[in-house]
């Protein structure tokens, strides 16, 4: 460098060549190795000297390569600058420090005033300075670790204190190589879930049957990572334990494959399909739709959440719940089935439990007793119901017995102490059973919009109307003046040739168009006026008979008949909103009340216990 000098260290010798004097300072040669600079600055605090104006973090970082890492416009300089400058350390000042107490990977020192010791004179005060500090301590052995900030502040201070200088750097461990999820629940797992306020579902295992989509991404290798090297505060290097390593070849089963990404390797699912893994070797597999023959219960399975298709050949025990589509059971149902969508199938008895879907049917081959069956669009087919609370679009049960059911269309052969309401209602044989009365409510719409919009038309056909009648009343009195009138009688019979102008009277006729034209561009633009205004008329119209044909459509669908009474039977009108949501869309509470405590207020269409009955709305005249 073209600054650069030498310089003497401590008593004598050369510069070491990791160290370059310039006249701003002294700096370390960034090009030097590690090793280099740590026997540098070693050459110079054994060779008697110190560095004045020392930046310890900087020193540390150069030496050790611990601490923070340096700035950017540091780290990038090829000589970087630690002191001001290097200075004797006399060994009459190296007598005011004294001994350093180290204890399990810490120094302590003393401090308190000092003095020098002059021939004839009393004790005279000194003070001590950080540079010499961190030079005397090296010579002591403490290399490494000195807590800068507080040494300085001590000394700054004047204080009398006993604090820790020095601290041992302890290795920090490296990462092993691990295998992570990247997949949500890929895992079968019975813990109980964590909802996401933090608490546990204790009925609910994390993921019993995992479900996955191809080329999605389940396991990512994240590989080793080396451990951070420690000192001793003697500066000799504590090396940390070697991470260590692993394969994703060793967990890639059958439907999985291994692909290499930009932010690392990953197994990922080649087919679509349902995820296990296998407790002994760990791999993970992808395969077909899953069957289960161990049944739903809190020992077993616990609620299962389901993104596909599930078949279970046990039984779903009580406070179970099983949630996914195209559900079928084969077993008996104690608890809750719950579909978003497809069919729920069971192919024995419903007990106690639920079956809820979102779009699709229900079908129950055995036995429903006690249960609350609903589906906000879907058919409801059962076998025999007892004590059921019942919803869907159409409704179709053999025996009811004690039952509350609302739909669009309900088809019963049998119904016993029911309260039944529906749009369209068929029963063969209806009456009550015991204390249960047999009610029935044909759902009629409430039709106060469709009035309203008929209503809101009818000021438009009136205006249009009256607008045309006036516009023709103008056209009249126009065409009824006696010029208008006879040049428009000559016009005509001219126009039919039954009048043919001889040329003596072609210039009269051309006059007397001229005289009446004023006229009779009045006559094209009211005119053009009249057409649209009874154009206007015809649109409004057929908008009100489109809203009334509507209304007379919607009304005409309520029917209700039974053929066969067994009892006294009651039948009443229940109004509902139309165009809103379905009837029927109640929570189970909500329907049996709605059902069973209807009918105060309420007109009377039938009862009594002779039938057969047959309602319809009457027929317009």
């Amino acid at each position: 460098m073209s600054n650069a000098t030498t310089l003497n260290s401590g008593a004598g010798g050369e510069l070491p060549a990791a160290l370059v004097k310039r006249d701003d300072g002294i700096y370390f040669d960034v090009a030097a190795t590690p090793v280099a600079r740590l026997a540098a600055v070693g050459q110079i605090f054994l060779g008697g000297a110190c560095f004045v104006g020392l930046h310890y973090a900087i020193f540390a970082k150069m030496v050790y390569n611990a601490g923070p890492d340096l700035p950017p416009a540091l780290a990038e300089r090829p000589l970087l600058r630690f002191a001001d400058r290097i200075e004797p350390f006399h060994p009459a000042r190296r007598q005011l420090y004294k001994n350093v107490k180290v204890i399990g990977g810490e120094a302590e020192y003393y401090f308190e005033q000092v003095y020098f010791d002059v021939p004839g004179l009393p004790p005279q005060p000194a003070r001590l300075t950080f540079d010499e500090f961190v030079a005397d301590m090296w010579a002591k052995g403490i290399r490494f670790g000195i807590d800068a900030p507080a040494v300085r502040d001590v000394i700054a201070t004047g204080r009398v204190a006993r604090i820790t200088v020095a601290r041992r750097l302890n290795a920090m461990p490296g990462r092993d190589a691990a295998i992570v999820e990247v997949s949500r629940d890929i895992h079968r797992s019975d813990a109980p879930r964590e909802k996401s306020d933090g608490r546990l579902d204790l009925q609910t295992f994390q993921n019993r049957f995992p479900q996955v989509k191809p080329h999605v991404k389940l396991l990512r290798k994240v590989p080793s990572a080396p451990g951070v090297r420690g000192f001793e505060m003697s500066g000799a290097v504590i090396d940390p334990p070697a991470p260590k390593d692993l394969e994703l070849a060793s967990v890639a089963g059958e439907g999985t494959m291994i692909e290499n990404f930009r932010d690392g390797e990953y197994l990922v699912s080649s087919v679509e399909g349902f995820l296990s893994v296998d407790p002994k070797t760990r791999r993970i597999s992808i395969g077909p739709k899953i069957i289960s023959r161990e049944g739903v219960s809190a020992r077993t399975t616990g609620n299962l959440q389901l993104t596909g298709e599930y078949e279970e050949f046990g039984a779903v025990q009580e406070q179970r719940r099983v949630e996914g589509g195209n559900i079928t059971i084969h077993g008996d149902v104690y608890g809750s089935i719950e579909s978003r969508g497809g069919d729920i199938t069971l192919n024995s008895n419903l007990m106690g439990g639920s079956a809820v879907n979102a779009d699709g049917a229900i079908r129950v081959r055995g036995v429903a007793a006690g249960a609350v069956l609903q589906t906000k669009k879907g058919e409801v087919a059962l076998t025999r119901a007892e004590n059921c609370i019942i919803s869907g679009t159409r409704v179709v049960i053999g025996e009811a017995s004690n039952c509350e059911i609302m739909a669009d269309e309900v088809v019963i052969k049998v119904a016993e102490g029911c309260a039944i309401a529906a749009r369209r209602i068929e029963i063969v044989h209806a009456g009550p059973r015991k204390q249960n009365e047999m009610l029935l409510y044909v759902l009629v719409p409430d039709t106060a919009g469709y009035d309203k919009r008929v209503a809101d038309l009818l000021p438009r056909v009136a205006a249009a109307q009256r607008e045309a009648v006036q516009y023709k009343e103008e056209m009249d009195a126009i065409t009824s003046q006696a010029e208008v009138r006879n040049y428009l009688t000559l016009a005509t019979r001219v126009r039919k040739r039954e009048v043919v102008l001889t040329p003596e009277q072609e210039p009269l006729f051309h006059r007397m168009a001229t005289a009446v034209g004023p006229a009779l561009k009045s006559v094209g633009r009211i005119s053009l006026a009249l057409k649209a205004a009874q154009v206007q008329e015809e649109q409004a119209r057929a908008e009100v008979a489109q809203v009334e044909r509507k209304k007379r459509e919607l009304i005409h669908k309520s029917q209700c008949s039974v053929q066969l009474l067994t009892g006294e039977v009651q039948l009443r009108p229940m109004t509902y909103v139309p165009d809103g949501v379905a009837p029927y869309d109640y929570a189970p509470k909500e329907l049996k009340a709605k059902v069973r405590t209807s009918a105060a207020g309420l007109p009377t269409l039938f009862f009594g216990s002779v039938g057969p009955i047959y309602w319809a709305p009457p027929q317009d005249n």
